[in-house]
């Protein structure tokens, strides 16, 4: 895996361990060669996990949208910044840029950003794994939500098994290097058997 996008907040959080996780889960990267891919931010923890892959020598790519570079929140220090016309851009980019995608805690943009990647993996636009790091329980409710769209049959079993939850950060790398997508045609076929099942009942 040569490059991981990174989600997450363009706040810090009110707990300094979600900055304490971002800044471990960048010199993580840094150490083991992985290139951030992340929003282009230097605020939050957005700028925290950008200095902590800078600070240990690794590469930093950012993704911004022009506005929010007149907003004067861009970072200048990164390795290489695109800046692009739109967030519907920059998502496509980043997706081009990474290997992977990784959720820190976060708000909108960060729920906004994953769940395209998950419902693109769904469709079998892409097979790039998608993780939520956790602290501290942040992600808990996420995932409590997730498996009741399971059981009222709104999410296969599989495309909510084919995401990692945890907090830490080895066993997620170790999980991206092993990643063997769900199959979304397997996906669509039962879609299909449902649908004729239906069928032969209504003859």
């Amino acid at each position: 895996m040569k490059s991981i996008c990174v989600y997450c907040g363009s706040n810090a959080g009110n707990d300094p361990a979600y900055a304490a996780l971002a800044h471990d889960l960048g010199t993580r990267l840094a150490r083991d060669g992985i290139a951030l891919v992340y929003g282009g931010g230097n605020v939050g923890l957005m700028g925290v996990v950008a200095d902590a892959v800078l600070a240990g020598g690794g590469e930093v790519i950012g993704v911004i949208p022009q506005q929010l570079v007149d907003w004067e929140v861009a970072h200048k220090g990164v390795t290489r910044l695109e800046v692009v016309d739109s967030m519907h851009t920059r998502k496509a980019r980043m997706f081009e840029l990474a290997d992977g995608f990784i959720a820190l805690p976060g708000g909108f943009g960060t729920l906004d950003e994953m769940f395209e990647m998950l419902t693109w993996r769904q469709l079998g636009l892409g097979k790039k794994p998608c993780a939520f790091l956790d602290v501290g329980g942040f992600w808990q409710p996420l995932m409590v939500m997730l498996d009741s769209m399971v059981r009222e049959r709104f999410l296969h079993a599989d495309q909510r098994n084919d995401l990692w939850h945890g907090q830490d950060i080895d066993g997620l790398l170790a999980w991206m290097h092993d990643y063997v997508p769900a199959q979304a045609d397997k996906w669509l076929d039962e879609k299909r058997r449902s649908q004729l099942k239906l069928t032969s009942e209504e003859v």
